[in-house]
């Protein structure tokens, strides 16, 4: 394997878009040799990912039609990253000059509009491997050994995209190819992939409004519902637990504001009503086990509420609560607190995604 890629590199430096003799040469390394040498250890990488994701394979690309400056070869789940326009996964890189080889963890940094291949946005990107970093350093509370700075130094627009998609990179001079210990930087990398697959079965990727929009189109249009890449969502029981964390911890925080409050989750379209200095302030819970809070999902009351009291409402959000088994029973810890209270709702943008229609009342 460390002579495929040193082949590899020795041709990056002859790349053309047309399919010269060397492009040829370098394509079956990629598609053929480098992949086959990346299947053939399959079986031994599964042993590092958890038995959920059984369905490991490989595959390649040194440009569709036209030659690319960054061809790849990527190691991923079936199930989470059915293509590599989505999901996570181990992705071989390799420099324009042909000088390094990059081994990485990311995610697909375009998207396909029915046309052709559009580049995601920096944001999201960043937004997206930002997420990763911090799966991974919350379980090794650091990104070593794959801190690596990712540069390609390819002059077309799709390969910084690939450099822009890159959360962990270890990068390795062509020189110093010989003396690496490939099997570890690849069960290593396996390690990781894994954990940040585990986070996105819990959800930790997306936020609550997206998980909630998700679940409601399951209802409305069940027939029509595609493979997940993200895994299972939450039970029953484990919506329950995460909001009861919830409204636990958002108890915990207006009594330490000096509230005083009053479930009224059960009966109103607001959880607390609480009180401080003779002000009173309505409050609505939202729990999450995301990291990512950017939307949540509300009813058309809840919404009403906030706009026709403003001013008087507020909005503690419950994130990155943790879900446990004990006694076989769902039991949630932690979570991080985002408390705006007399929050004005028109900061956000509030979008329909579903009305119900009805014939009651039509002549």
């Amino acid at each position: 394997m460390k002579d495929i890629l040193v082949n590899i590199c020795d041709l990056q430096p002859k790349y053309s878009s047309s399919n010269t003799n060397d492009m040829k040469i370098r394509g079956s390394l990629i598609r053929s040799e480098l992949s086959q040498e990346l299947k053939n250890r399959l079986p031994t990488l599964q042993r590092y990912f958890d038995k959920k994701f059984n369905d490991l394979d490989v595959d390649a690309s040194d440009g569709i039609g036209r030659k690319t400056e960054a061809p790849w070869v990527r190691v991923y789940s079936k199930k989470m990253s059915p293509n590599p326009r989505d999901g996570f996964y181990i992705v071989i890189h390799f420099s324009a000059d042909g000088a390094y080889v990059f081994f990485t963890i990311g995610c697909g940094s375009t998207t396909w509009n029915g046309d052709d291949l559009r580049p995601i946005s920096d944001n999201e990107l960043r937004r997206k491997t930002e997420w990763a970093k911090t799966i991974i350093f919350e379980k090794w509370n650091t990104l070593e050994p794959f801190n690596d700075q990712i540069a390609l130094g390819a002059k077309a627009p799709l390969p910084k995209t690939f450099e822009k998609a890159t959360a962990l990179a270890k990068k390795i001079s062509k020189i110093d190819l010989p003396n690496i210990d490939i099997e570890r930087i690849l069960s290593e990398a396996s390690i990781r992939l894994n954990e940040i697959y585990l986070a996105q079965l819990e959800k930790r990727d997306l936020s609550p409004g997206v998980v909630d929009i998700n679940e409601l189109n399951k209802i409305i249009r069940p027939l029509a519902q595609k493979k997940s890449s993200q895994g299972y969502g939450l039970t029953g029981s484990e919506r329950k637990a995460v909001e009861y964390r919830a409204m636990e911890l958002a108890a915990e925080y207006l009594e330490q504001q000096g509230y005083t409050y009053k479930d009224t989750s059960k009966n109103e379209s607001f959880d607390y009503l609480a009180e401080k200095d003779g002000r009173f302030i309505k409050v609505e819970v939202k729990g999450t086990t995301s990291d990512l809070c950017d939307t949540i999902l509300m009813t058309k009351n809840e919404v009403e509420l906030h706009r026709s009291e403003k001013g008087s409402t507020g909005l503690i959000i419950v994130s990155s609560i943790k879900l446990s088994k004990m006694d076989d029973s769902p039991k949630a810890e932690h979570g991080k607190i985002e408390a705006l209270l007399f929050w004005d709702i028109d900061d956000w943008i509030s979008q329909p995604i579903a009305f119900q229609v009805s014939r009651i009342g039509k002549n």
